[in-house]
């Protein structure tokens, strides 16, 4: 820890608002072993969220790879309400495993929460491979239960790996000046990567396969994203809380009517701009394939997958310009240009969606930058800004809340647009509605972004110091802080 931190936290402490027991002066002032076991273990907590935000993605993802493997296996049990309650058993999973973990990373400790985070994950992966029937019917129905464990799962990985990469990255001075490239690596860039590796890798189960579809060909490309939740819970349970989860941890009496009083405005803010990001993105994601098997004149299984694989590698330059961007100009500015370009973008893709459909690969270049623009402002702007705007005691609550109103933005997205494509005389023309709606909800999550998010410096311990301050005007009476000697002791983390 550096001086001007301990600095801050000496004066951030006041006779009313006691350190507990286990720490104080002595505590913030850690032993030199002990804070070089807190570095590495923040090193590590960056490295393996990102990992398990990879295997988020690509778990999130495959389902979509698997809609046109179902309709050709199961073509009568595999109807468009069982393919919509499919793709959103993850999502609705997502949103009550964000709620229940970001209060839980809060109360428990980031380290737990994280580690039950992937056990519910592999459970998830496991029922959801293993599913089985005694009709088609009975086996989507199966899998939908195992895929919606694995949300529970994944959702907790958001707030836990969000406020982990955040806190990690405030250790150092010098890598708190990068926090935005490291956030956005550690987070959105991680969980796009998932979604290319997806399509691969369905695309080389497939060949091996040797392009016969059956069912060993979805329990394949499912049972794969057990591989990676295994191998990180080892190096999960080593782990230790982060020093600002340490220093300020508000484990019992969380005064929460005073914590609404100043924080409802970004809370509103990060929680609409998050469901306005997602409500257009997972569908235009997920469905991504099936939009391509419209206007692809061959149509056929690889093909679309491959397109659909294409697409999503144009999320990942957005997610490194927008780390950059945010380092430079700001958060909320970043985010804010990003659903501004992505909004014109759309209305120019649906206005004239019939000449550039003519030519199809410029569509899918245009497709392209359509997805890149969406992940250079708000795909990694709602990670960092939902991070950023609360303080650590109540960083968890706040940053799973809003990644909960985004998840129901995706959600529903995706529930309704089946029906708008549905809804047009031609499925040409559907593609052209959907996108026009996209680019109004991209507008209204850029005047929410730049009207209601806050502006906030990089430092978190000022937020803690001010967010004290005002407990104690208020006549707050509570305990910060956490022992980490048992901790360590605990996870034997020594690398």
């Amino acid at each position: 820890m550096d001086s001007k931190s301990a600095h801050v936290d000496e004066v951030a402490v006041s006779p009313t608002l006691q350190p507990s027991n286990n720490t104080g002066k002595n505590a913030v002032a850690e032993p030199s072993a002990v804070s070089r076991i807190s570095r590495v273990s923040s090193i590590f907590m960056v490295l393996v969220g990102g990992l398990a935000l990879f295997s988020d993605g690509y778990n999130a993802q495959v389902i979509g790879y698997m809609n046109p493997l179902f309709a050709q296996l199961y073509p009568d049990a595999f109807t468009s309400t069982i393919k919509t309650r499919l793709s959103n058993a993850f999502l609705i999973g997502e949103v009550f495993g964000m709620l229940f973990f970001g209060w839980g990373i809060d109360r428990l400790g980031r380290r737990t929460g994280i580690v039950f985070a992937t056990l519910f994950l592999i459970l998830g992966i496991v029922l959801a491979t293993a599913a089985h029937g005694k009709t088609p019917t009975g086996l989507f129905w199966m899998m939908i239960v195992g895929r919606g464990v694995a949300g529970f799962g994944a959702g907790g990985e958001y707030p836990t790996c969000g406020t982990g990469s955040a806190e990690a990255s405030d250790e150092t001075a010098f890598v708190r000046r990068r926090r935005g490239m490291l956030v956005a690596v550690a987070t959105d860039f991680a969980i796009d990567l998932g979604f290319v590796m997806a399509g691969v890798i369905v695309l080389i189960v497939l060949a091996a396969y040797h392009q016969h579809i059956n069912d060993g060909v979805w329990r394949v490309s499912f049972g794969l994203g057990f591989i990676l939740p295994v191998g990180l819970l080892f190096f999960r349970l080593r782990l230790i809380n982060s020093t600002q989860y340490r220093k300020h941890a508000m484990k019992t009496n969380i005064p929460y009517w005073l914590v609404i009083k100043r924080y409802w405005k970004p809370m509103l803010g990060t929680s609409l701009a998050w469901f306005m990001y997602d409500f257009v993105t997972y569908p235009f994601s997920i469905f991504g394939s099936t939009i391509i098997g419209t206007l692809n004149p061959n149509n056929t299984l690889v093909q679309n997958i491959g397109y659909g694989t294409v697409l999503n590698c144009f999320y990942l330059p957005g997610t490194l310009i927008g780390g950059l961007l945010m380092d430079r100009i700001g958060r909320k500015q970043t985010m804010a240009l990003g659903f501004f370009l992505w909004s014109i973008l759309a209305f120019i893709i649906g206005g004239a969606l019939n000449p550039i459909t003519s030519v199809f690969p410029l569509f899918v270049v245009l497709y392209g930058i359509f997805n890149t623009l969406g992940e250079m402002g708000p795909g990694v702007g709602t990670f960092l800004c939902g991070a950023e705007s609360f303080p650590t005691p109540v960083r968890g609550h706040f940053l799973g809340f809003a990644a909960a109103v985004g998840k129901a933005g995706a959600a529903i997205g995706t529930q309704v647009f089946t029906p708008i494509q549905n809804s047009f005389s031609d499925s040409q023309k559907g593609v052209q509605g959907v996108f026009l709606i996209g680019a109004a909800f991209a507008m209204v999550g850029c005047l929410i972004t730049w009207f209601l998010i806050p502006d906030k410096e990089k430092d978190l311990e000022s937020e803690d110091a001010r967010f004290r301050a005002y407990l104690e005007e208020n006549g707050y009476e509570g305990t910060f802080g956490e022992s980490v000697d048992a901790e360590i002791k605990s996870t034997a983390f020594h690398i």
